[in-house]
């Protein structure tokens, strides 16, 4: 499956790689990265906080508040900045559950107590959940198939599955588990990106503005028992970055009238 939309990924992305990720270097390409996925991944939580808004926190840290932001989005932020440089420096490590558990803590680790004053952050929910108009299944037995997941994702990537089809089936179980109180989208996301940049990938950065398509995808899992509008918006989110990347590249690089 996905053989037609597997080609043209690759094709984007070889192009992509050259003329995009590799000229800017692997830090820049890195921060440039880091500072897009978080913000969109944390603005699909309801974070308020700009492209611009991130860039100037990433920069100056909580000694520069944006106007107009509360602390705790602040916070928030600063805590994504966190698990991703973990996530990043850990890149050859196994995908496992003490890495799961880290990310997740360092993800909710200054905002967790305000939402659920009871929770540990990094530690599974010890009682069910619900999350707008969803009611998650049993918590323990949820959560007793993680390892399962974990192991069931690095044997698909042992087979030579496709990284992005991976990383996506992953995502849908994953927050299909709901295991953590709270931050599951954003560690599910960070873990999306782990299995993408371990195999050398572009980081899959899902739009606010995909929201809507993006939580329907995953309540299809739940509500037909597939991952196939998942995967198929995986492809279609990653290949239409990559292609505005490269056309921003053309566009600037154009010669200009000064006088």
């Amino acid at each position: 499956m996905f053989e037609t939309e597997i080609a043209a990924y690759e094709r984007v992305r070889q192009d992509y790689q050259q003329r995009v990720a590799d000229r800017m270097g692997r830090e820049a390409w890195m921060e440039y990265n880091e500072i897009l996925f978080s913000a969109h991944s944390c603005a699909i939580e309801g974070n308020s906080f700009t492209v611009d808004d991130t860039r100037l926190l990433r920069e100056q840290g909580l000694a520069m508040v944006p106007a107009g932001r509360s602390l705790l989005e602040c916070m928030e932020m600063a805590d994504h900045f966190r698990a991703f440089d973990y996530m990043v420096s850990h890149l050859d490590a196994q995908l496992d559950e003490p890495l799961v558990k880290e990310i997740s803590r360092l993800t909710t680790e200054h905002t967790l107590a305000y939402r659920a004053p009871d929770a540990i952050a990094g530690e599974y929910t010890t009682e069910d959940m619900a999350a707008g108009d969803t009611v998650f299944g049993d918590h323990e037995q949820l959560i007793a198939r993680v390892p399962q997941l974990l192991q069931s994702t690095e044997r698909a990537l042992a087979d030579g599955q496709h990284p992005l089809v991976v990383a996506a089936k992953f995502h849908g179980y994953f927050e299909y588990l709901h295991p953590f109180r709270d931050g599951n989208g954003r560690t599910g996301r960070l873990l999306s990106n782990f299995i993408l940049l371990r195999a050398d990938h572009p980081l899959l950065i899902i739009d606010v503005d995909d929201r809507a398509d993006y939580i329907q995808a995953l309540k299809q899992i739940r509500q037909e028992g597939t991952d196939e509008y998942l995967v198929a918006l995986f492809f279609r989110v990653a290949q239409r970055r990559m292609q505005a990347e490269l056309a921003q590249k053309r566009r600037n690089t154009r010669p200009v009238m000064f006088f």
